[in-house]
This record gives C-alpha cells, sequence and structure tokens, in this order.
C-alpha cells in the first residue's frame, strides 16, 4: 500500500501531514530573515546577534530532549505539542506589536526554540500511529515533503512580496497566521492523550536514565557521525549566498533561485525514496544521498559563475532527500519505544551538524578560502557516511 493511501486513510496522519505543512510555512516565513530584521531593523549587532544564535540553538535542543523524555515518559504529547506551538505563537505576538531588542531575543532566542520541538513531536506521533515497519519510511518522506513544499510556496511568495516593497517585518503576520493554524488544528484533531486507539506505551525511565540511554556508545557514535554526514547541509546554507555574492554574474536573486530550486526536486525524490528504499539498508542510502550531495557542495564555489550550476540543484535535491527523510526513521528503529527520544535525537544531530559546520568555514576561511571550505565540509560529511556505514556492518 502507497505512503499517500495509508496518510489519505488515516486521519491523523492526514492532521499530520497537515501540521507539517504549516510548520513548513512557519519556519520559511521566519528564520531565513531573522538575521536581516535583527541586525537591520531592530538594530543588533552581528557579535550580539551570534550570541543570540548560540542562545536559540541551547533553548532548542533543551526543549526538543525535555519533551522527547516527557512525552516518553507521561504520554502527554497532545500538551506538548500546544504549549510549543503556543511559544511559537506568543513570539509572533511579541515581534507584532512590541517590536524591540527584548522582544527579539524572547522570539528567537527562547519562545520560537521552545516551538521548534513540535517537529520532533510530529515524527514521534507518526510512529505510533503506524509502527509497523512496512510503509514507514514512505509515510515519514511523505509527510516530510509537506514541509518542503510549503518552504518553495513561501520561498516565491516572498520573493514577490518583497519586490512589491512589502516591510520584511510581514514575516511575523505569515508566522502568526501558520501558528494561529497549527495551534487551532491540534486542538481540533489531535487525539486527545490517553484517549487514542493505539498503544502509547510509558518508557518507565527517569531523567537520568533517559539521559544514559541516550549517551550509550551504539547510540552516541551514530548519532556523532549522522550529525557529520547533515553538516554538508549546514555548510550548503551558510556559504551559498557568500559564494554567489563573490561572483559577477550571481545576486541575491540568483540565491532565492536555487535553493527554491533545490526544494522544488526534493518534494518529488521524498515522495519515490520509499520505493528505492526498499533495495537498501538505510545507512547505504544516506551514503549513497551524501555522496551525491557533496558534489553539489563543492561545485558550488567551482561553478558559482557557470550556467552549469543549475543543474547541481537537481543533484542537491535527490541526495538531500536521505538526509532529510532517513534519520528519524534511523533513530526510531535504534531507540524502539521511544519515539519522543527519537525525535529529540534530530536537535542534538543538529547541535553536532553546527559545530562540526563552524569548524568547517573557520578553518578553511583561514587556510584558503570558500572552495577550501567546501572540501573540508566534504571530507567530514564522507567520513561521517563511511563511518555509518561502517558501524551497522559491524555492529550486531
Amino acid at each position: 500500500m502507497s505512503a499517500f493511501t495509508l496518510i489519505s486513510r488515516n486521519p491523523t496522519l492526514r492532521m499530520i501531514a497537515a501540521a507539517m505543512f504549516l510548520v513548513g510555512v512557519f519556519n520559511a516565513s521566519t528564520y531565513p530573515y531573522q538575521s536581516l530584521i535583527a541586525i537591520e531593523v531592530i538594530g543588533l549587532s552581528k557579535p550580539a546577534f551570534a550570541l543570540l544564535l548560540v542562545l536559540a540553538s541551547a533553548t532548542a535542543v533543551s526543549a526538543s530532549v525535555l519533551s522527547g523524555v516527557l512525552g516518553d515518559q507521561h504520554g502527554n504529547r497532545r500538551l506538548i505539542a500546544l504549549i510549543a506551538t503556543a511559544s511559537s505563537l506568543l513570539g509572533m505576538a511579541l515581534m507584532l506589536f512590541f517590536p524591540s531588542t527584548i522582544s527579539l531575543i524572547l522570539c528567537h532566542g527562547i519562545l520560537v526554540p521552545i516551538g521548534s520541538s513540535i517537529f520532533g513531536q510530529l515524527f514521534a506521533l507518526a510512529r505510533l500511529v503506524h509502527p509497523q515497519a512496512e510503509g514507514r519510511d514512505g509515510i515519514l518522506g511523505t509527510v516530510r515533503a509537506a514541509l518542503s513544499l510549503a518552504f518553495l510556496a513561501m520561498l516565491v511568495f516572498w520573493t514577490f512580496a518583497f519586490e512589491a516593497n512589502i516591510a520584511v517585518t510581514a514575516v511575523y503576520v505569515s508566522g502568526a497566521l501558520a501558528g494561529l493554524g497549527l495551534l487551532t488544528l491540534i486542538l481540533l484533531l489531535w487525539p486527545r492523550d490517553g484517549q487514542t486507539d493505539w498503544v502509547d506505551a510509558r518508557s518507565g525511565l527517569n531523567f537520568k536514565q533517559a539521559f544514559r540511554e541516550i549517551a550509550a556508545p551504539n547510540v552516541l557514535i551514530r548519532l556523532l557521525l549522522l550529525g557529520a554526514i547533515t553538516s554538508s547541509g549546514g555548510l550548503y546554507m551558510t556559504v551559498i549566498s557568500l559564494v554567489f555574492d563573490q561572483s559577477a554574474q550571481r545576486g541575491p536573486a540568483d540565491v532565492a533561485l536555487y535553493v527554491g530550486l533545490v526544494a522544488g526536486w526534493e518534494v518529488p525524490c521524498l515522495i519515490l525514496l520509499p520505493r528505492v528504499a526498499r533495495h537498501f539498508k538505510r545507512s547505504t542510502l544516506i551514503g549513497l544521498g551524501v555522496a551525491l550531495y557533496c558534489c553539489h557542495v563543492i561545485a558550488l564555489p567551482l561553478l558559482a559563475a557557470s550556467p552549469l550550476i543549475w543543474g547541481m540543484t537537481l543533484v542537491a535535491g535527490v541526495g538531500g532527500t536521505t538526509m532529510l527523510a532517513l534519520p528519524i526513521a534511523y533513530y526510531q528503529d535504534l531507540l524502539q519505544g521511544r519515539p519522543g527520544t527519537a525525535g529529540a535525537m534530530l536537535a542534538l544531530q543538529k547541535l553536532i551538524s553546527d559545530v562540526l559546520v563552524a569548524f568547517a568555514f573557520a578553518s578553511g576561511t583561514a587556510i584558503g578560502g570558500y572552495t577550501t571550505v567546501a572540501f573540508i565540509g566534504v571530507s567530514i560529511a564522507l567520513l561521517g557516511a563511511f563511518g555509518l556505514f561502517w558501524v551497522d556492518r559491524n555492529t550486531a
């Protein structure tokens, strides 16, 4: 049975897909423009904005891990989802009605990062609704495609909106509407805690035991390796605007077009991924995907001025699909019976990825330029892919 059929026949899976689309609308409306608003509109200094990003990262990781563990302990996933969404909505309201430095810090440093924990809860709910291995990758891939589709749609929307001289702070209106829609969706359609048609077994673990489970060597090594693999995606988002800015043939519009095309290719690839995944182990498929993706990362500084660069959007879309869709299922199988904790692993993975991106960027720019940055970043990602393949092959 296809993922589309499974989702269309299950009201909770339909709700998850719709919620993921709204999360995509929210993220595409706020994250790409927060640096511009913070520095150019609010007047935050660049060092202060860097500290804001550190605060946001620490808050997001803490909130995701705590909500994941609490969800597994108590089965109160609907309540956690409501709190997370209300937190994001409050952040939007602060910036809409009381724009200031304090509101910016509260919004982007605390409230929206807390709200990002909804991502892991949606994947945890999908695992509970459909625990069978058959069709799971397809469901998760299709749900993740909803986020990419929303990101693509909003990227196009804001490109035209800004050309019409709409103020950049209007993104908070879009974010607030998406947050309000998500809150309404959860209130009306998310099954009430303790009244579900499926079993949501309590983990029986206290916080110390839950964290010890995450720190177990077989889990921790895979987390580090997947963080290295996905750092290639973070590196791409870090260097693309800088590389295109250095080229006389490229500008901001080209950056938006390139990112939009990559997101556009990801949607059909995510939908088709389950058919391919039947024939490969997840670690093998992730390795093949990151190898393709690394070709695109290397091509950015080398082919930025060439028309050939546009062909790399397809390579990035195909390769990046495995990094978007497969890690969550990988973690869910690794942490059987802990869907909330498995979802929180994505936040820890991103933290590791961000640290490695910072290392690649700092060392690459110190030694040479953006080409050096790309080569260091690609080396890290490929080593991670090889390591994951080796660990899976040699671990029972």
